[in-house]
């Protein structure tokens, strides 16, 4: 019989102060930020981009653009998805073209959902660069994927879930990690 533990990792303090972190480092390494554009990964990546945006708009008082992009049908696993996939909108400012785009998602794990993002922005055009912002990277990379911007690093087993709650959709914020024990 299997069992689960559940704890947080991440208080919503905790993921307000990484928030205002990645907002700050994002702005020390790109000074114009009227080149920016953040795309946050459909579901929770959007709002962690928003709320980094938020953060940018605070330190700069520049407005920067945010999209939201789903990878969906980019995955390397659709076969193994069934046929009722669902995907959510993806809404990409039409002239991204020439700026720094900065992908936000929640959890960085094996990298390949990165991969599919990137390959879903490639499609809507060319930007200068691209870089990446995660709340949390447990480790574990597939792919030669590397975040610049990190909340905070989790070691984890591949057996743990991750779990990022947000307010806006979840009612909460904080960052649970459950680990299922074989008994």
């Amino acid at each position: 019989m299997n069992s689960s533990t559940e704890r947080v990792i991440l208080s919503a303090d905790d993921m307000s102060r990484a928030v205002v972190r990645i907002a700050h480092e994002i702005t020390e390494k790109n000074p114009e930020t009227a080149d920016l554009v953040i795309i946050g990964i459909v579901t929770r990546g959007v709002t962690l981009g928003r709320r980094i945006s938020h953060e940018i708009k605070k330190i700069t008082d520049t407005d920067v653009v945010v999209g939201k992009l789903d990878v969906t049908f980019y995955r390397d696993d659709i076969n193994s998805k069934g046929p009722n996939l669902n995907a959510a909108q993806t809404d990409i400012p039409l002239k991204f073209s020439g700026k720094t785009i900065v992908l936000v998602d929640d959890v960085l794990f094996t990298g390949r959902s990165i991969r599919a993002a990137i390959d879903a922005l490639i499609d809507h055009g060319r930007p200068a660069r691209i870089q990446l912002a995660v709340l949390l990277d447990r480790g574990h990379r597939e792919l030669p994927i590397r975040p610049d911007y990190v909340g905070k690093n989790i070691p984890t087993t591949r057996s743990e879930r991750v779990r990022v709650m947000v307010t806006e959709i979840d009612g909460v914020d904080k960052v649970l990690l459950t680990e299922t024990v074989d008994g």
